[in-house]
């Protein structure tokens, strides 16, 4: 038997190495022949997609952080009292700035038109400056926020990100704009963390062409005509919110997709040269054998033993009830015994309840055999969930349950029989529209030393009987 099971295990390896190495080389001269398809079509779309995301997520904090400054009391009931006190804004101004690491914070008053930010008042909003019209266009936005991409008013050499959140007051009107500005220099972080985990080039370009956001190795072209090989393409990309195409540079295909970013305004792009997808799929294809190879070495041995243990697991079908799942009778002499030589060895008590259901003739006869099966695992699921993983759980005969308690002693076993009566009877068994209810009575007894299976079981017997005489429900310690 022995040398079936390895024989069985030798053919599977090799049909397996035979059909993996198969595999692993026409799929690289498919992948090889369709690269540029997938490329254009498939992996660069969804990488871009992907960036997308993660730029419309990482703008998410800001946005939350502008949110809830806007929908702060503090902030709409100082403003409707007149505004006085200006340090506490602008102490409160200071500490979103330094508890959220933006770079500033501000609140512009509709009624005063002071701009407030953590230096102080730092000026007046005028609809005559053109500065300023961001502040008027958010005021009078439908959407509660917009993202503006500005110089900053205290540092006018430093682009940054603003989120301006409209502040309303009890009745829904607007009294003003609140909210927080990022560094334009934690986007290009970005945009770093993504060339190194999607291994693509990524930059932003504004509507005219101009390159607005690069990463490294991105080059010194500042103008999307000023790319060698992609002059004939600018028109196109920036005539449209989003493209797919490629272009031929240095004696490689260079991939490209488009996408309008409108929170910003600008295009987001993404390269991708054939040259590392190449380089990757050669490396993947050795990966993949080397893989296979293992594979086929882990499935021969997992083959094998699974064989052999599928042996033993026949062998525990034999010794389960099929319809509860318990230890069947025709093992449970052999538990006992492994278990009350430990409970000897060890100078511990061990404790036995014996129990059966009460009318489970009655709803045999009322719900059938369906029925009643379905009563038999209700309980033992409930007996197997409310007690020990060491306690053993044999079905006796029909009805009759056996409960094995190692290291307890009869009082304790009294207790927990009830406990497993109580939850029984609290819980009916749901069949077809019917609910069931369902107690159970037992006998509970302690081990004595030297004591045989069948003396042990007389005197349980006796206390389940004792326990059946007084009625439904009942628990008898013998």
């Amino acid at each position: 038997m022995h040398g079936k099971k390895l024989y069985f295990a030798i053919v599977l390896c090799v049909l397996l190495a035979v059909g993996f190495l198969t595999t692993s080389f026409v799929s690289f001269y498919v992948a090889r022949d369709s690269l540029e398809e997938q490329i254009s079509e498939t992996t660069l779309p969804l990488t871009s997609d992907n960036i997308y995301s993660e730029i419309q997520r990482d703008l998410l904090q800001p946005i939350f952080i502008s949110s809830l400054m806007a929908h702060d009391t503090f902030v709409r009931d100082w403003a409707l009292s007149g505004e006085t006190d200006e340090k506490r804004i602008i102490k409160y101004l200071t500490e979103i700035q330094s508890r959220y690491d933006t770079i500033t914070s501000y609140f512009i008053s509709d009624k005063t038109r002071n701009y407030y930010h953590p230096s102080g008042v730092i000026k007046q909003i005028s609809e005559d400056d053109p500065a300023d019209a961001w502040y008027f266009r958010a005021r009078d936005a439908k959407k509660p926020y917009e993202i503006n991409i500005d110089h900053d008013t205290i540092d006018r050499s430093r682009m940054s990100i603003f989120v301006n959140y409209q502040v309303l007051d009890y009745n829904g009107n607007v009294i003003g704009i609140t909210g927080v500005g990022l560094s334009v220099s934690s986007v290009t972080n970005l945009i770093e963390t993504y060339q190194n985990r999607y291994g693509r080039t990524i930059y932003f370009v504004d509507t005219q062409g101009h390159v607005t956001l690069r990463g490294s190795g991105f080059g010194d072209a500042q103008n999307l005509h000023e790319r060698q090989g992609m002059r004939h393409l600018a028109t196109q990309i920036l005539t449209s919110p989003g493209a797919s195409m490629s272009y031929e540079e240095d004696g490689h295909t260079y991939f490209v997709n488009s996408r309008l970013v409108p929170e910003f305004g600008w295009l987001l792009i993404v390269e991708q040269s054939d040259y590392s997808s190449n380089g990757r799929l050669q490396n993947t294809l050795f990966a993949n054998i080397g893989i296979s190879l293992l594979i086929t070495v882990i499935v021969g041995l997992v083959a094998y033993l699974t064989v052999r243990n599928y042996q033993n697991r026949l062998e525990e079908l034999a010794s389960r009830d099929k319809l509860t799942g318990s230890l069947n009778r025709q093992v449970f002499d052999m538990v006992f015994d492994q278990t009350t030589k430990t409970a000897r060895r060890q100078k511990t008590p061990l404790s036995v309840m014996c129990f059966d259901l009460d009318g489970f003739k009655s709803i045999n006869d009322t719900y059938g055999h369906p029925g009643g099966d379905a009563v038999l695992r209700e309980v033992l699921t409930s007996i197997r969930t409310n007690v020990r993983e060491s306690d053993l759980i044999c079905r006796w005969g029909g009805d009759e349950f056996v409960v094995i308690f190692p290291e307890t002693g009869r009082q304790d076993a009294m207790i927990k029989a009830r406990e497993l009566a109580d939850n029984i009877r609290e819980a009916p068994v749901r069949f077809g529209r019917d609910q069931i209810l369902i107690t159970i009575s037992a006998g509970v007894t302690e081990y004595r030393d030297g004591e045989d299976l069948e003396t042990l079981m007389a005197r349980v017997d006796n206390a389940l009987y004792t326990a059946k005489a007084s009625g439904r429900d009942h628990i008898s310690l013998a």
